[in-house]
């Protein structure tokens, strides 16, 4: 019942209704969208409490006008991206893009089953409370990393920037990740290129358990705005009107190309951060003030008494809400568990390459080791800007981003004069930023396009890690196979220009140890060429890691179109005695001590392996048959580098043909030194691997 004394303010929701130009059904649905939110929040802490449900939820109630507001305020086309406490947002955005009551009614229960881990569910059961994404219709989904899909939502926008299309994405977020580096670059970069975006901070007040006061000396979230020269507001997140009609102004001035706005939703959550927290940083009377504005009770009392519905019809929708969650317990229940097959299903979009590409591969590399005169020469790093401009050329989707990359032409030449040939907004500068740089290239994958995004040292990928590791590579896994994130970050590594310990390392072994994420590493022009354009037409993330040291480096590369399929090694050097497993820079060396080798009559086989994941293990099996004995290569630290993956692979599958004990030759165990005599005791050099094979053949 309404209270007498409320009636008159009360009646203003008429008036709001009118000038947003709702209508009742609209106005209805944001009431019932905010109520099914509830229920489904007051069903899963129920199966908390009972233990039915494992794992972390992190419940919503109480912030339910945030996100059926802001929703409310987008059309059909546009697209969310989501946070570890997103089943508003995820069932806000669902639901609206859902035209009949069968289609909401199939949302509500994926959305159910995903949460109970079941195969019914929107990702499989992959996912789970934290990452529900119903990417077919937009949301490009939840993150349990705090501000991780801040960076992901920028990419998504400029994907609209630079299709010329009037789409906006809208980002939540909470408090707490206004606190992060994400945060900061990502508004950075949206600001500098007015892209349509509107973000969302829902100030709950607790990040956690820290209170805003203790994490900001600034009053309101929206303050930082100003920082980016973006329009920064502050909305009753407790009223869903309100909200809308801060994203219905954002979201216009997005659309007309005047770039973000911060929109900073006052509001509060029922529960604690999760189902473990007792709440001891905040008091009861707070919940209770916050309670009172309960944004279901408050719209459905000004409803009634606007006489936009009545009493009865309030309690209709109630027992409707109660229903349509009974059946979204019962289908998630009688969906099955996922089957033990699923497990590794879903990693990796499928392969695009047909058994010519691999013929052609076998066909260039055995004319190139016969008659390399017939192909004209050119430096490693013409190859790769020669991959690169015939794959924009064939693909208006594929654009290039980086630090440098455009006049400049990159750190090491890769890029130079495809600005020039492409324009600003195929060719971007960005600031210096790589974790967004990374991120933005996982959201623009998700929005359509084909990223090749550039770390410019393989140093500084450990900044983007979140963005390629939790948001691109497990992206594909975690949403149930819904998605392809075909994105290219190229980066360099290796030492050799006596610049030291932040710029000369070899960490391809932390990006071999994420699924979901492949990882190249050519060697020649000819590999760096094939291996590039196959890289920008897959539809995986790929690491593409050049060495500094190769750049100037020459060697035939055919003028006709090829690609180079991943997972298939090259054995540079045939031989009868000792198998060299090895890769990029490394190679070169190889070959200098087979050459050595051979005048004392040891036999080396040389064998790049070209890219890393995926891993060609038959060619190497192979090999070890023929041979008997293997020296693993490397330029990275020797603990825990990729090449003892190979030796422990090796190890597995072909042990019985081992004559010797394996061998390997790797970078010392220290921080790269400036120093040039002792750069040069620090990696391999052709002296320690001629020893090692004649140690392996003794």
């Amino acid at each position: 019942m309404v209270k007498k004394s409320e009636k008159k303010a009360l009646s203003d929701i008429a008036g709001i209704v009118e000038e947003q130009g709702l209508t009742k059904e609209q106005v209805v649905n944001i009431l019932r969208q905010m109520m099914e939110i509830r229920a489904l929040e007051n069903n899963i802490s129920n199966l908390l409490s009972r233990a039915v449900l494992k794992g972390a939820s992190h419940l919503y109630a109480g912030q339910e006008a945030v996100a059926v507001g802001a929703v409310s305020a987008l059309r059909d086309d546009d697209l969310i991206t989501s946070t570890h406490r997103g089943h508003g947002h995820a069932h806000a955005h669902g639901d609206s893009a859902a035209k009949t009551p069968e289609a909401r009614q199939d949302h509500y229960n994926r959305m159910m089953a995903e949460v109970l881990g079941k195969s019914g569910g929107y990702c499989r059961g992959k996912g789970g409370s934290m990452h529900i994404a119903d990417v077919e219709h937009g949301n490009l989904g939840a993150t349990g990393i705090v501000g991780g899909n801040i960076p992901v939502a920028v990419g998504a926008a400029l994907a609209q920037k630079i299709r010329g299309e009037d789409r906006v994405v809208l980002c939540f977020f909470g408090d707490g990740a206004s606190n992060t580096g994400n945060f900061h670059e990502a508004l950075n970069m949206a600001s500098l290129w007015d892209l349509p975006v509107v973000f969302i901070v829902e100030n709950n007040l607790y990040a956690m358990s820290v209170p805003w006061k203790k994490s900001s000396k600034l009053p309101d979230v929206a303050d930082r705005a100003a920082a980016y020269g973006i329009p920064g507001v502050v909305v009753d997140g407790m009223d869903p009107l309100a909200v809308r009609a801060s994203v219905l102004k954002a979201a216009d001035r997005a659309r007309r190309g005047e770039g973000p706005t911060l929109i900073e939703a006052k509001t509060y959550r029922w529960f604690g951060h999760s189902h473990s927290d007792p709440r001891a940083y905040r008091t009861k009377e707070e919940e209770a003030e916050w309670r009172s504005r309960d944004p279901i009770k408050t719209l459905g009392h000004e409803l009634i008494a606007a006489r936009l519905i009545g009493e009865e019809e309030f309690e209709e929708m109630d027992k409707a809400v109660s229903q349509k969650l009974d059946k979204a317990m019962a289908f998630s229940e009688a969906s099955p568990v996922p089957e033990g097959e699923e497990l590794n299903t879903d990693v990796y979009a499928p392969a695009k390459w047909s058994d010519e590409d691999f013929a052609n591969d076998r066909r260039l590399r055995a004319m190139i080791r016969e008659n390399p005169e017939q192909f004209p020469e050119i430096m490693y790093s013409q190859a790769l800007t020669q991959a690169m401009r015939e794959e924009m050329q064939k693909d208006e989707r594929v654009f290039l981003m980086g630090e440098d990359i455009g006049l400049y032409g990159g750190a090491y030449g890769a890029t130079r004069g495809l600005l020039e040939e492409f324009g600003e907004w195929r060719v971007i500068d960005t600031p210096i930023s790589e974790a967004t740089i990374a991120g933005a290239a996982v959201g623009a994958a998700m929005a359509g396009m084909r990223p090749v995004s550039e770390i410019m040292y393989v140093d500084f990928t450990p900044l983007a890690m979140d963005q390629l590791a939790n948001q691109g590579a497990k992206n594909r896994y975690m949403f149930g196979g819904r998605t392809r994130i075909p994105l290219v970050c190229r980066t360099e590594g290796g030492a050799g220009r006596a610049i030291a310990a932040h710029h000369s390392q070899s960490l391809e072994s932390l990006w071999t140890h994420f699924p979901g994420i492949y990882v190249a590493m050519p060697a020649t022009p000819y590999d760096a060429k094939g291996l590039l354009k196959a890289a920008v037409q897959d539809d995986n993330p790929v690491m593409f890691i050049e060495h500094k040291m190769l750049y100037k480096t020459r060697g035939p590369v055919p003028k006709e179109d090829y690609v180079i399929p991943f997972g298939v090694a090259d054995i540079k050097r045939e031989g009868q005695n000792v198998t060299i497993v090895t890769y990029s820079r490394m190679v070169l060396r190889a070959l200098e001590a087979a050459d050595l080798l051979a005048e004392e009559g040891i036999d080396v086989e040389v064998i790049d392996l070209r890219t890393l994941k995926p891993l060609d293990i038959d060619t190497i099996v192979e090999s070890i048959r023929k041979t008997g004995r293997l020296v693993g290569l490397t330029e990275a630290y020797e603990n825990t580098s990729f090449i003892n993956e190979v030796m422990i692979r090796i190890n597995e599958e072909a042990f019985d043909w081992l004559d010797a004990p394996m061998i390997r030759v790797a970078a010392a165990n220290v921080p790269v030194p400036r120093a040039e005599v002792l750069e040069d005791l620090c990696i391999p050099n052709v002296s320690r691997i001629v020893e090692a094979c004649r140690k392996a053949v003794s």
